[in-house]
């Protein structure tokens, strides 16, 4: 049963979830896996608490909202 972790920033609409998991839960069962087996988690990070570059990716990415 695979298991995926899918880290997002914090803020991402319940709509952007959905699609999240039902696109992982596509591509495993094109490769044969039944859908109920598969499970996906998804864990929100704000955004001060993620590192890209060597900077806070509140700081790097101040501009780009989450959808």
């Amino acid at each position: 049963m695979p298991i995926v972790h899918v880290y997002v920033w914090k803020g991402l609409s319940n709509e952007a979830k959905k699609k999240v998991i039902e696109g992982i839960t596509k591509t495993f069962v094109e490769i044969g896996i039944p859908e109920e087996a598969v499970e996906v988690v998804i864990q929100e990070v704000p955004k001060e608490n993620w590192g890209v570059g060597g900077e806070q990716a509140s700081e790097k990415f101040k501009h780009i909202e989450v959808p």
